[in-house]
């Protein structure tokens, strides 16, 4: 038997310890011991509530009174070409008022983000590249529209490492697959112990929800003499033939399995928490996976992305009232997060980002293929992006659109724009925060991207 078939051989049995389809993404080396930022840091921790699939910043939280007097009008000036065919002008079914100290008008379907909008930056002139689904996605959650580059979770544990050994430094929650899928949390070209652990956050139950978390045949003491005896047939054959990323990488990733069945399952099941505090963020998936982001950051965990659902819930091309029945499922737990976060004293480290890939238009849409023809289409434009604690300024309505809330017209702000003043706050000059591929430095924020200083606190 060569070393190849006994490694196999012994190495079959240490799969049961569980997370086999996380094991990449969650090797432990020395590249993720935490580091310090390029300069003093506002926030240590990240939250992306990812509202995939396109939120309309006329209905939530752009108003614009033209659009309501103008409602059935043309758009004025020459015809616009969107996504899909599009018509006149339509108002939005959802009343907006002032709330909080800031007096800030928020729509009637997140009565709760608007009671504590004092708390958040909501940046209105947020504008994309292309208004197809895959390249945004993309481009807002890697900084690139093509797939292959890091995402920016990983670009930030790049930058920082992570707090916990235990657990990965970047993990993303989606009950299924959003559009693109594991493109938008892969690490690309850096190293593969940077890559978002998608966790699918639709089981209640830990031993479902993070599959093969237990050994259901060997003890912790056995399990570490396999894992010693592995480790000892590894660093002989590395001692002999040198440095191996590869193997150093699965020695790691068996270790941290390893640790991980103590951690995760603690961290993972919510039901650790009070009922009161579990009811107030719902049973269902967008609010199960705030609650479960809470604890993960509150346990060292650098960055986490909550993507609302499957493929594209928030693609209303049908009918915009669908976003009343959405925002109802989003509404609660984005308050209940930022309170939460503020009870344990986290607020003020955490950077809170609540956005989609792109908005939507102001025009009704009108290509034939609607239902009930209500709906309106994709908008790159000009769409909003709401952002909170970690060092920003609340109840601040930063940049805008034109009359009819179509195009960005005062302080445009590009993904890179916002990656780069994430990462500012993070303590990271995203200038300098580079790895060298295929002959050149790459960065997050491409050849682009420049901080918001104005929304800084």
């Amino acid at each position: 038997m060569n070393r190849r078939e006994l490694l196999s051989l012994v190495g079959a049995g240490f799969g049961s310890v569980g997370l086999s389809s996380l094991l990449a993404a969650t090797s432990r080396s020395s590249s993720l011991a935490v580091r310090a930022p390029h300069f003093p840091a506002r926030a240590k921790h990240v939250i992306f509530l990812f509202l995939n699939g396109g939120l309309s910043q006329v209905d939530t939280f752009d108003p614009k009174p033209m659009l309501d007097r103008h409602d059935g009008d043309p758009l004025p000036g020459p015809k616009i070409k969107t996504d899909r065919a599009s018509g006149n002008l339509m108002k939005s079914p959802f009343r907006f008022r002032q709330c909080g100290q800031s007096g800030l008008h928020v729509s009637e379907i997140f009565p709760r983000v608007g009671e504590a909008i004092d708390d958040f930056c909501v940046i209105r002139s947020m504008h994309s590249d292309n208004g197809n689904h895959e390249p945004s996605l993309l481009l807002m959650s890697c900084g690139h529209q093509l797939p292959g580059h890091p995402s920016m979770g990983s670009w930030v544990t790049y930058g920082l490492g992570s707090e916990n050994e235990n657990l990965p430094g970047f993990v993303v929650l989606c009950p299924g697959s959003p559009t693109v899928g594991p493109p938008l949390w892969s690490s690309g070209f850096l190293p593969n112990s940077f890559q978002g652990a998608h966790i699918r956050n639709n089981e209640t139950e830990t031993e479902k929800l993070v599959q093969n978390i237990r050994n259901a045949t060997l003890g912790p003491d056995d399990q570490k003499r396999q894992l010693s005896l592995l480790d000892r047939l590894n660093r002989s054959y590395l001692g002999r033939l040198g440095q191996q990323p590869a193997l150093e990488s699965s020695i790691e990733a068996m270790e941290i399995a390893f640790r991980m069945q103590t951690e995760a399952p603690r961290v993972f099941d919510i039901t650790k928490e009070k009922k009161s505090v579990r009811s107030r963020y719902g049973e269902h998936d967008f609010g199960r996976g705030c609650l479960m982001a809470l604890r993960l950051v509150e346990h060292g965990v650098r960055m986490v992305q909550v993507f609302y659902g499957d493929f594209q819930p928030w693609d209303s091309h049908d009918d915009i009232m669908d976003h009343g029945r959405l925002a109802r499922r989003a509404d609660g737990p984005i308050a209940c997060l930022v309170e939460d976060l503020k009870l344990r004293g986290l607020f003020d480290e955490t950077l809170i980002i609540v956005g989609s890939e792109f908005g939507r238009t102001p025009m009704i849409q009108n290509s034939g293929l609607e239902k009930i023809g209500r709906g309106r289409d994709h908008n790159v434009h000009g769409y909003t992006t709401l952002l909170a604690g970690g060092g920003v300024k609340g109840g601040l309505a930063y940049g805008a659109t034109d009359d009819f809330g179509f195009k960005a017209t005062e302080n445009p702000v590009h993904p890179n724009d916002l990656h780069a003043t994430v990462l500012h706050l993070l303590g990271l000059d995203h200038k300098r925060l580079t790895y060298r591929h295929s002959g050149r430095d790459f960065r997050l924020t491409d050849v682009g991207g420049k901080v918001l200083r104005e929304i800084l606190s």
